[in-house]
């Protein structure tokens, strides 16, 4: 159980958050109610979670999905929730993932036909209704990050629209440096590939979501079109990596 100390702090650090995100939104030209705020509870506890759900907010996100599968069915939480899996999905979990989490909302992202196709078939089977997906673009040439080459986005999205009738293309997603030293070239990569997938797949901008920005960087992802960020520890406290880490 999260201490009540703990859990006040999180629902103030969360509305700090969304007066930000409300300011950045403004300085882009745009209302907050155009940028959704992922609250992302890796390594926190169910209660925790809960405590921001009772204050009002409604989408949350995960990265492990051992640890998601498990977490989903402790909040009983009413069908409003939103969830998104953020980053990389391994094939031999898509089943337990969409098999555990009924209310899951967005698969953020998906970075080959492989996986995209795993995902159709799976939500096809277990009848579930169309599921949103975002195809997740790797922006700064790391090795260690997932992500199809921004060369390979348009081919990728084009194959999730046309060819997984049970997906949803939602649009691209990022995750930048660690160091956030480049993110502004990161965020203006993914800018572009949208203009050059929005070209190919003949949709306007507003039907393709940039999901960028994280704790330390989601007032300049906003600024720059984001319309997804991703806050996990400005709202919830430092991660609390178990001494062995976890698989996806």
């Amino acid at each position: 159980m999260a201490a009540p100390l703990m859990e006040g702090a999180a629902v103030t650090a969360l509305r700090s958050v969304l007066q930000r995100v409300q300011r950045a939104a403004e300085r882009s030209g745009r209302r907050a109610e155009q940028v959704r705020v992922v609250a992302v509870g890796k390594t926190k506890p169910t209660s925790l979670i809960r405590h921001v759900y009772d204050a009002g907010h409604r989408c949350f996100g995960e990265n492990y999905v051992q640890e998601f599968i498990e977490k989903a069915p402790q909040l009983q939480l009413p069908a409003d929730i939103e969830w998104h899996f953020i980053g990389r999905l391994q094939s031999n979990k898509v089943k337990s993932l969409l098999a555990a989490v009924p209310n899951l909302d967005m698969v953020e992202g998906v970075d080959s036909e492989k996986i995209a196709n795993l995902l159709d078939q799976m939500v096809a089977k277990l009848e579930r209704k169309p599921l949103k997906v975002l195809v997740q673009v790797n922006t700064s040439g790391e090795e260690s990050k997932s992500g199809v080459d921004p060369l390979g986005c348009v081919e990728l999205a084009k194959h999730v629209k046309l060819s997984c009738p049970n997906l949803v293309f939602s649009g691209l997603m990022t995750i930048g440096m660690p160091d956030y030293s480049s993110t502004p070239e990161n965020f203006k990569t993914l800018l572009n590939c949208r203009t050059y997938v929005c070209n190919a797949l003949g949709i306007s901008d507003e039907h393709c979501e940039l999901s960028m920005g994280m704790s330390g960087d989601f007032e300049q992802a906003i600024e720059m079109g984001s319309t997804n960020v991703r806050i996990g520890s400005t709202i919830f406290g430092p991660r609390e990596y178990p001494k062995k880490k976890q698989n996806q």
